[in-house]
């Protein structure tokens, strides 16, 4: 049966579409063009580095500028060690975190060599050490985001899972992928619901999520309790309404996709919210999977990834929707 909301804690996900978390993607830019197509059940911050974040500025990290709107909004963290916990966790208190998640499954080289994100599976010890000591010092909606390890063990998965729950984790995002395959290797969605099958918490499906199609297909093979989307919503940011619509049934009214109108939004909003050495790159990776709209976008993702300056890549999208439309 597919539910249409979800609550953690005192936290209603209505629909229970999720935004992933993604490293140059999951900015207020992002999330407030999101919203502005609706559909989006709990958004997210990038990855953040509780190391690291108690001297990022709120006021101007480019990863913690909000909007009075981005709401409501998990704020990731990238935790090695408990020592990090608990300042990390009291400064995202002050910044009004609607919930907190932990990053046990980033795959990225630099990120595991740290000694975090999926190398933390290895390590079950301090995992736990971390989560508890997370869970003493919050009363928020507390989760984490796991791939399916190395290898399809399915025993220590399970007990993986379940010493997550047991140790006060809300909510788990399972990415349906071991962690050295590639996004574009199929997710393993009947894995997802082995996890389901195990934890009396919440299960959220994440990976290969890009259409109503795709959704139910996930759904029904997992059972999860929610979808989590991540390249996708920046592909066509209007993908969470599609589906809140199509496969939860929630009423949000339909907006004209005008990809031209769309694309500057971002534009325009990076250039109001971030500092002028902060904007060119993250309109650039956005531009990477926005592209694939259209049937040559690789010109324009070429064009862009070449630009100095964001005003010189808004002149050139602006050259090849022209050359487009002719």
């Amino acid at each position: 049966m597919i539910h249409n909301q979800i609550l953690v804690r005192r936290l209603s996900v209505r629909p229970p579409l999720f935004l992933a978390p993604m490293a140059g993607l999951t900015h207020s830019a992002l999330r407030t063009l999101l919203l502005a197509f609706g559909g989006v059940g709990l958004l997210s911050t990038e990855m953040l580095s509780a190391r690291r974040l108690p001297a990022e500025s709120a006021h101007s990290s480019p990863y913690l500028v909000r909007t009075a709107g981005e709401g409501p909004l998990s704020y990731q963290l990238l935790v090695t060690a408990p020592e990090e916990v608990a300042p990390a966790v009291a400064i995202l208190h002050r910044l009004g975190a609607d919930a907190i998640d932990l990053n046990l499954g980033c795959p990225a080289p630099k990120v595991r060599l740290a000694g975090g994100g999926s190398s933390l599976m290895a390590d079950p010890a301090r995992v736990c050490r971390i989560v508890a000591t997370a869970r003493r010092h919050t009363t928020l909606p507390l989760t984490a985001k796991i791939r399916l390890g190395e290898t399809l063990d399915e025993g220590r998965l399970k007990e993986f899972c379940q010493m997550l729950a047991e140790e006060g984790i809300d909510l788990l995002t399972v990415h349906a992928r071991l962690r050295r395959e590639p996004f574009g290797r199929k997710p393993r969605w009947e894995w997802v619901g082995r996890v389901k099958d195990w934890l009396k918490i919440p299960v959220i499906a994440n990976g290969g999520i890009c259409s109503v199609e795709t959704a139910r297909e996930c759904l029904r093979i997992s059972g999860a309790d929610g979808l989590m989307l991540g390249r996708a919503a920046a592909e066509k940011p209007w993908i969470f309404a599609e589906i809140a619509r199509d496969v939860y049934g929630a009423e949000i009214g339909s907006r004209e996709i005008d990809l031209p109108q769309i694309y500057l939004e971002m534009a325009a909003a990076l250039s109001a919210r971030f500092r002028p050495e902060r904007r060119l790159g993250r309109l650039k990776e956005f531009t990477h999977y926005f592209a694939r709209n259209y049937p040559f976008g690789h010109h324009l993702a070429t064009a862009v990834q070449s630009s100095g300056s964001v005003e010189e890549a808004c002149n050139r999208a602006l050259a090849f929707w022209r050359l487009a439309a002719s």
